[in-house]
């Protein structure tokens, strides 16, 4: 069986809830707050080996007390971490607040995620799928890339945070992934002809998703009715879950239904809950809808 890549970013997060998130030059109240592991990469890996997936990661932390809650995380699940960088530099992290109806912003610290070394990269030849984010250097991603073609594997990326791509890179892209604002910021670069090889998957929170594959097929595809508890790390359930399945051989349509019921899952869920989803509560829920 093909294996699935991640390069990416870790992050130790901070995760305040509140009734309301303040405006600027505002405080407010917290509730209650998690310590918990993070980054896209991270998140993204352990979705995918959550959820069948042979994965191995490709990251960087620092040796400080983030850097080894990290790793313990990572130690937990079965994801393969023996590229996993430790440097001098600290450790990634994030603080994001969540108000009541589950909404939330955040900002993160990269640290230790930008001084990944590139030398150290080595793709096996049995991968199917090397999946890439925004959270880390262009260079790593551009390299990964090539290093992805010269296999015969499927390059996807995550393009968040959104900004400016090398062009060298969007000729290496098989899937892109962003969200609706995302969307805006590249639809000035992305959506040229010269791109239109690229199947682009356009997450649109309680509205579904668009998907625009290469011959032109246009598609939407509705979310999964759930009562939210809180939307972080939402789509990188999603992504993770969604290449999971596509790398056991099933279609794209299939694969974006699946992402979509473990997001569903995963937004409708507490952070404790969250780790104890399994593959038959997603394909529980997709036939649920269906019926």
């Amino acid at each position: 069986m093909k294996k699935i890549c991640i390069i990416g970013s870790l992050h130790w997060d901070i995760v305040v809830n509140t009734n309301k998130i303040p405006k600027k030059d505002e405080t407010a109240s917290g509730s209650k707050v998690h310590y918990l592991f993070g980054g896209k990469g991270g998140n993204q890996a352990l979705s995918s080996n959550r959820y069948g997936s042979d994965t191995y990661f490709i990251g960087r932390i620092g040796k400080d007390n983030f850097g080894k809650k990290i790793l313990k995380t990572l130690k937990k699940s079965t994801i393969d971490i023996k590229q996993l960088q430790v440097g001098s530099e600290k450790s990634g992290m994030s603080v994001a607040v969540i108000d009541k109806k589950g909404n939330y912003k955040a900002t993160i610290v990269s640290g230790a995620n930008l001084s990944i070394d590139y030398k150290k990269i080595t793709l096996k030849k049995n991968t199917g799928i090397l999946l890439l984010q925004n959270e880390i250097s262009e260079k790593i991603n551009l390299i990964a890339a090539k290093k992805a073609k010269e296999i015969n594997c499927e390059v996807w990326i995550n393009a968040a945070p959104a900004r400016k791509i090398n062009p060298k890179l969007l000729e290496l892209i098989d899937v892109i992934i962003i969200n609706k604002v995302e969307a805006e910021f590249y639809k000035k670069s992305l959506f040229q002809n010269k791109f239109n090889k690229i199947t682009k998957v356009i997450t649109l929170g309680s509205k579904g998703l668009e998907v625009q594959f290469p011959d032109g097929v246009h598609k939407k595809i509705q979310a999964f009715k759930v009562k939210v508890k809180s939307t972080h790390g939402a789509g990188d359930a999603f992504i993770g879950a969604m290449a999971s399945y596509k790398l056991r051989g099933n279609n794209f349509f299939s694969c974006l239904n699946y992402g979509q019921a473990a997001a569903a899952l995963h937004i409708s869920s507490t952070i404790k809950q969250r780790n104890k989803i399994l593959e038959k509560d997603i394909l529980d829920l997709i036939i649920k809808n269906k019926t």
